[in-house]
């Protein structure tokens, strides 16, 4: 997006009189594109832009392709308004929305305007000022466990539910199968240390998914809840980023997430009655997943190789680790 593009957003947004004087794109977004938007005078300083454009995407072409998998990435102002809907209503925070627009009048995508959250990530904070991210930290478990508890009868993101789309009859275990199978065997055709083992990897997946019983009642996740998804506000708040993916799934996908990547910080989020089955399943799954994305995304254009690489090294280990 250019200054011309942004300057018209921000005006419609917060009025007319407002001149951009700095834009910054920000890391960590992989499909869609993040600008803080630096602005003079006034009592707002900045704003953040979100645009889903295709060319903001790192991701090359299309893998999933079934509107019924929750794993289907979501891209785009429909399952993010759904998904701020569904955390807002249950008192979750979000930043607060300036202005959506997907006519494509203003712009050829998908583009909103949100507050901007100076506090920066709990990951941050957690190296700055251990004692404030502590206590954001508490809230955030606050605020899980009413998403986890927050119940439903079918599993699948909101914004395809909120919209009457048919649940899927495939089984979460199975749908989570069936995923890291292609994970593995995308994998292997990539790392020859996965490809060595995928025989006993296949075994392994197909063993530990013939042990988890059938589930028919979900919780309300994330997706991919890392330290690095949650702004820290100046009242010490959590405040969810990156929540397109929100949907009622298993609980333990997601505990298997918050336990890799809070690391020692996990136990505060930690809760009783998980299912040990459920959680050595996903958590092989996760593991070949966070190694084909991240080789997958190689084959793109994302700026940072190095990172990806140092991720797919660090999840190919712990893959095979988890073989008995």
């Amino acid at each position: 997006m250019d200054d011309q593009d942004l300057s018209g957003l921000v005006r419609d947004a917060l009025g007319a009189g407002r001149r951009v004087v700095a834009v910054d794109r920000l890391r960590g977004g992989s499909r869609k594109g993040v600008y803080r938007v630096r602005l003079d005078g006034g009592r707002t300083p900045s704003v953040i832009v979100y645009n889903w454009a295709a060319t903001e995407s790192f991701w090359p072409g299309a893998r999933e392709t079934d509107p019924a998998d929750p794993f289907t990435p979501a891209s785009g102002l429909v399952p993010f308004l759904a998904a701020r809907r569904s955390l807002d209503g249950l008192g979750a925070r979000v930043p607060r929305v300036l202005l959506t627009d997907d006519t494509r009048r203003r712009f050829p995508a998908d583009v909103a305007v949100v507050e901007d959250i100076p506090g920066g990530t709990l990951e941050a904070l957690f190296e700055t000022d251990p004692g404030r991210a502590a206590q954001s930290l508490a809230r955030l478990a606050e605020t899980v466990e009413v998403m986890h508890r927050h119940p439903g009868d079918r599993y699948g993101r909101v914004d395809l539910l909120e919209r009457h789309r048919p649940g899927s009859e495939v089984p979460c275990e199975r749908r989570v199968l069936d995923r890291a199978l292609r994970d593995l065997e995308e994998a292997a055709g990539r790392d020859g240390r996965i490809a060595a083992a995928e025989a006993a990897l296949r075994d392994r997946l197909r063993e530990l998914a013939d042990r988890v019983d059938l589930r028919r009642r979900y919780g309300l996740i994330h997706g991919e809840l890392g330290p690095d998804h949650v702004l820290v506000d100046a009242d010490r708040h959590p405040v969810l980023i990156d929540i397109e993916g929100l949907m009622y799934f298993d609980v333990e996908w997601e505990h298997v997430f918050l336990r890799l990547r809070f690391g020692g910080h996990y136990t505060a989020l930690a809760r009783p009655g998980l299912d040990p089955r459920r959680l050595d399943l996903y958590a092989l799954a996760m593991r070949l997943s966070l190694v084909a994305g991240p080789l997958r995304l190689l084959d793109g254009d994302f700026p940072d190789r190095a990172f990806l690489k140092r991720i797919a090294e660090h999840n190919t280990g712990a893959a095979l680790a988890l073989l008995p």
